[in-house]
């Protein structure tokens, strides 16, 4: 009885989780830690960086088999069939969409140019990683974290590289909750003091019926040109149509909340399930840390430290054209229009815009800039679809 009791207890150990763990998974919880951390301490994009945080630290759990891409199956696996058939990202467009007032840039159409500015940094960083190597749609994926757009990405990633998925995530969602860190100060850089204590003319009232034709009109005419985007771009105008036209108001509710909550928590936590040694670090389970080759090989050999790099500087450049755009549109107009607006051409809504708000109020403290900045702001958000489906189209 006791030897019985002895193989039991042996056989336990040995199938525990604490004699199979190997040093790419003890770096890939910590990460999670980290992760979890930033969220629930520093409030860094909570909603989606728990779950995502959450999803990698279950898919490096030893002998879980809890990983997206765990040949067994599973619930984990499951859920990433909705990023890999490409549901989970138009899905919290819609919600975006049902959020989101159009008027400001209906009332601005001009607003456009600056959101298309924005997205310069997705292609010049397209190129910039064709040199470092990446192949085409690897480019693609990696220059798609400018726009700031984490659905989009995603979207754009799971079609064109899928193995890079975890790597785009945490960057792109990294640097959608540090825009108020990373944005200020190349808005400062480039514009003066007086540039940014410019008050602009209140905006015209924009009338409903303009509000129910915009979002059709788009539609209608962004897949006509890029079919590609009518996914993302289609479900982003559709919830805007539910809560501009009046008559939906349950289904608007229910797209601004249930299902928005839904598919967030389940978007994050799959894509965090991709996030394993193997894929995020590049290295397996063989390697060890106390070997100077693993190091080399996480350093050198591991496309993630490029990929954050590059992402940043995508996001970066964003935000720098959508300013020097503004600049132009400064000097065009006479002194009439602020800047610092053109810095929420980025898709991170309606952060950005309140990035633009805050740094125009320290420069005046009388200057509000919300609803002016909401107009590129918005354009970003259909830019960005719009750069996705031209590298979708194209790399796909």
């Amino acid at each position: 009885m006791f030897e019985v009791f002895t193989e039991t207890i042996q056989s336990l150990v040995q199938e525990s989780g604490f004699l199979n763990v190997s040093h790419g998974q003890v770096v890939m919880l910590l990460i999670s830690f980290v992760l979890l951390y930033l969220a629930i301490g520093k409030g860094f994009e909570p909603l989606l960086l728990v779950p995502i945080a959450f999803g990698m630290l279950l898919a490096n759990l030893p002998l879980a088999g809890l990983s997206a891409h765990d040949p067994n199956g599973g619930l984990i696996s499951m859920l990433y069939k909705g990023v890999e058939y490409g549901i989970y990202p138009p899905l919290i467009f819609l919600g975006i969409g049902a959020m989101t007032d159009f008027g400001p840039l209906i009332a601005n159409p001009k607003s456009f140019i600056l959101g298309a500015a924005a997205q310069i940094g997705i292609f010049i960083t397209f190129f910039g990683a064709l040199l470092l190597g990446f192949t085409p749609q690897e480019a693609g994926s990696i220059g798609i974290i400018g726009g700031a757009d984490g659905p989009t990405a995603l979207y754009t990633t799971a079609i064109l590289a899928s193995h890079l998925l975890g790597s785009i995530a945490v960057a792109a969602y990294s640097y959608m909750a540090l825009v108020p860190i990373i944005q200020p100060p190349i808005m400062k850089l480039l514009t003066t003091k007086k540039e940014r204590a410019v008050v602009m003319e209140q905006l015209r009232p924009v009338s409903k019926l303009e509000k129910i034709i915009f979002p059709i009109g788009v539609t209608v005419i962004v897949s006509f040109i890029v079919p590609s985007a009518a996914s993302l771009v289609g479900m982003l105008m559709l919830g805007n149509l539910l809560k501009e036209s009046g008559v939906c108001e349950r289904l608007c509710k229910t797209a601004q909340n249930e299902l928005m909550n839904i598919v967030t928590i389940l978007l994050g936590l799959s894509v965090g399930a991709t996030a394993t040694a193997e894929s995020f670090l590049g290295i397996g389970a063989e390697d060890s840390l106390f070997q100077a080759s693993t190091w080399v090989k996480m350093f050198t050999e591991n496309p993630t430290l490029k990929i954050i790099i590059l992402g940043l500087i995508a996001f970066a450049l964003g935000t720098a054209f959508g300013v020097l755009f503004g600049k132009i549109m400064y000097w065009l107009s006479k002194g009439k229009v602020n800047p610092l607006i053109g810095s929420a051409g980025v898709s991170a809504v309606p952060m950005a815009a309140r990035v633009s708000q805050r740094v125009g109020q320290e420069a005046n403290p009388g200057n509000f800039l919300l609803m002016h900045a909401m107009g590129p702001n918005v354009a970003g958000v259909i830019g960005s679809a719009v750069a996705a489906g031209v590298l979708i189209a194209v790399l796909g």
